[in-house]
């Protein structure tokens, strides 16, 4: 009988804990609010041309935005992994505070547009528009920042601070040793 309890008790304890879970998901489905490849409603309800439309704080996970007019539409807040945009038109669009994770901007036309806040750690920028493009206080890899600041100019190379990085770098044997001052 102590064990018929006990079982009992264990059965209900898992039940209270699940109880508050099943009742959310009941209650309130998770929305993503994502744009996957494989959902084909997401394919259908994404309209050739955005251009200029307000598409803030929307996700797009391995989406493929190869080629469209993604022009002065506002992707405030946006995140984006491992999606392409090669070859889009995302002149004049504001990429305030977007997170583009591993995504690929080649030969896309990024001109005036403006990546401020930006998080843009692993993602490939090779051939793409850069003419008045705004990247203050955007996160880049190295590597990429150093490629973009080889064809960017006035605003742009401001903005992705290409003077620090072409000085940054001293080699140890052209400095003071800062770890030993008083050895060279």
């Amino acid at each position: 009988m102590a064990s018929l309890f006990s079982s009992l008790k264990r059965s209900l304890t898992r039940l209270l804990i699940l109880l508050p879970v099943v009742l959310g998901l009941l209650i309130s489905p998770i929305s993503a609010n994502a744009l996957y490849p494989s959902d084909p409603s997401s394919v259908d309800t994404l309209d050739t041309s955005l251009h200029g439309q307000n598409l803030q704080n929307t996700e797009y996970v391995k989406y493929d935005l190869s080629g469209k007019d993604l022009g002065d539409a506002d992707f405030t807040g946006s995140y984006f992994s491992v999606s392409s945009l090669k070859n889009a038109d995302l002149s004049g669009a504001n990429l305030t505070n977007v997170i583009a994770y591993a995504s690929r901007f080649d030969n896309a036309d990024l001109s005036n547009a403006n990546f401020t806040g930006a998080e843009l750690l692993k993602s490939i920028f090779d051939g793409a528009t850069i003419d008045g493009a705004d990247f203050t206080d955007a996160v880049l890899d190295k590597p990429q920042q150093k490629s973009l600041c080889d064809r960017a100019s006035g605003k742009t190379a401001e903005s992705l601070q290409c003077g620090a990085i072409s000085n940054g770098y001293v080699p140890a044997s052209e400095g003071q040793n800062s770890f030993n001052p008083g050895r060279g």
